[in-house]
């Protein structure tokens, strides 16, 4: 996938080059390019903002810049399709379904990121240029940026090859609409608790039994809407009957 990020801070995305997206890079599974917003104003001082038509606090990034950066991101890729992306809290808030689709989307292989900053973008730039808006949340940042980082990043380990194992993508949580299962290593006890014995026991059936049904209690525990949203199975709910009798009702 390729990635182009528009913002007046691209010294941010130096967190991209740790870790997985940094090995994805090497490897050339994904392509990350920011583009300085400011490199792309007519002013003499580069401004990229303008106080608001009708008043009100805060300053409004302004149209002509944020195209002109949009264009040349789309000419400098190698892609023949590409989609903006506007960062924003008025955005859809994106789940990890979601994500698993654009990751396979074979339209959806050139992101720009528009990471606006102040009080938001002049909606004209919006009506014209862009084609989603995201959000991770029902919060606000200071600006795009963050919430770009961590979209690629989710992305990333998404496709196939960017994790040691593939299997760990697999079984994180929200991948199969559901909490992932509590993890366990060496040593065996640590401040007088020990690892479930059944992890210890060497069978595989009986360790894939216990995972499921800590994922099930899980989800009833700390997610219960993720529960609301789907039919689970005669074995699944046997399995989140046990948890609760076990854990909750004494």
């Amino acid at each position: 996938m390729h990635f182009d990020i528009i913002t007046i801070f691209p010294e941010m995305f130096a967190a991209l080059n740790y870790g997985i997206p940094a090995r994805a890079q090497k490897s050339g599974l994904i392509q990350v390019k920011t583009w300085d917003l400011r490199e792309f104003s007519d002013n003499s001082y580069r401004r990229v903002d303008e106080r608001p038509f009708g008043g009100g606090p805060g300053m409004v990034m302004m149209y002509e810049p944020l195209q002109k950066a949009i264009m040349a991101a789309k000419a400098a890729s190698p892609k023949t399709s590409s989609k903006v992306v506007h960062l924003t809290p008025q955005g859809i808030p994106l789940k990890q379904d979601y994500l698993c689709e654009v990751a396979k989307n074979p339209e959806m292989q050139h992101l720009i990121f528009l990471a606006g900053r102040y009080e938001g973008v002049d909606e004209r730039l919006i009506e014209d240029e862009v084609d989603l808006e995201w959000s991770l949340g029902d919060y606000v940042l200071s600006g795009g940026e963050l919430a770009a980082m961590v979209i690629i990043d989710a992305l990333t380990r998404l496709l196939p090859g960017a994790l040691g194992e593939e299997a760990s993508a697999e079984q994180d949580s929200f991948m199969n609409g559901l909490l992932d299962y509590p993890h366990y290593t060496r040593p065996p006890e640590v401040s007088g608790k020990a690892v479930p014995e059944v992890l210890l026991s060497g069978d595989h059936a009986k360790m894939a039994r216990w995972r499921l049904k800590q994922s099930l209690g899980r989800t009833w525990l700390r997610r219960p809407d993720l529960l609301g949203k789907r039919e689970l199975n005669k074995n699944q709910k046997l399995l989140l009957d046990e948890f609760i009798k076990e854990n909750v009702q004494k």
